[in-house]
């Protein structure tokens, strides 16, 4: 089993910038896909961004050319860099990590962006 933590939200003010972290314990060997999902209140958890072994990266439209995903393989470490948040960035964020036979989540961390 995969075990994630993630940490780095918080509350920011629009236009601010964060940057999230995620690290992976236990049989990490086997991760190939790091991504991280966002929930708002109300709304289903979409995708945010992913980055595979290989480091290529997708992102959902409403982030890209604003944040950035990066991955430590050897820290089994993913991030997330978030600039010009906007207050419909506001919601829990989720690390996931996927290999060929399991997929694991994170607990979520709360990001709130508010004036």
């Amino acid at each position: 089993q995969v075990q994630l933590v993630e940490s780095g939200g918080g509350l920011v003010q629009p236009g601010g910038s964060l940057r999230l972290s995620c690290v992976a314990s236990g049989s990490t060997f086997g991760i190939t896909t790091m991504g991280w999902y966002r929930q708002a209140p109300g709304k289903g958890r979409e995708l945010v961004a992913q980055i595979t072994t290989g480091g290529t990266t997708n992102y959902v439209d409403s982030v890209k050319g604003r944040s950035t995903i990066s991955r430590d393989i050897a820290k089994n470490a993913v991030y997330l860099e978030m600039n010009s948040l906007k207050p419909e960035d506001t919601a829990v964020y989720y690390c996931k990590a996927i290999g060929p036979f399991f997929s694991s989540w994170g607990q979520g961390t709360q990001v709130t962006v508010s004036s």
